[in-house]
């Protein structure tokens, strides 16, 4: 734990350990939750504003994955999905949470460029058309025919293969 606390224009900073941060919890004014736990961490991400987590089902029937078994229950207590198809049948309980984690549903990091194939040139074309709309916005028409033409390029391009 690294604590910095700036007092008078004075700084302080200390650095401890997990143990000896709660043993000078309370003399440092800090509180520590015990319960703190990556299960909690995505019931409370689950929960939207009602308060009631979103938990996918199909007739009041909980959806269990296929392909490992897992249900949603399970993830919920455990904080892992069993298997890639997991994604597909928790989908409606999923996004909500990949939402407020990432953001979006759809991945927008890095590929790798060497194992990306289509999944790379589709982020450049995402990228090209964020380029061609702010090419656009400024009235850069030379920069935003570039764009657009670099776009057609790489959707041939993933058409192609």
């Amino acid at each position: 734990m690294h604590l910095t606390k700036v007092i008078n224009h004075q700084k302080t900073e200390l650095h401890l350990c997990e143990i000896c941060a709660k043993e000078a919890g309370s003399e440092l004014g800090l509180i520590f939750e015990s319960s703190f736990s990556f299960q909690n961490l995505i019931a409370g991400l689950l929960e939207g504003d009602t308060g009631h987590s979103q938990q996918p089902s199909i007739a009041g029937h909980e959806i269990q994955c296929q392909n490992c078994g897992l249900t949603f229950t399970d993830f919920r207590r455990g904080g892992l999905l069993g298997c890639g198809e997991c994604y597909r049948y928790f989908q409606q309980g999923l996004e909500p949470l990949l939402k407020k984690v990432h953001g979006s549903i759809r991945h927008t990091g890095k590929v790798p460029r060497r194992n990306g194939g289509k999944i790379r040139i589709r982020k450049e074309i995402d990228d090209l058309r964020n380029r061609l709309q702010e090419s656009i916005r400024r009235e850069d028409y030379e920069k935003a025919a570039y764009f657009r033409d670099e776009i057609k390029r790489r959707e041939n391009e993933l058409a192609g293969g």
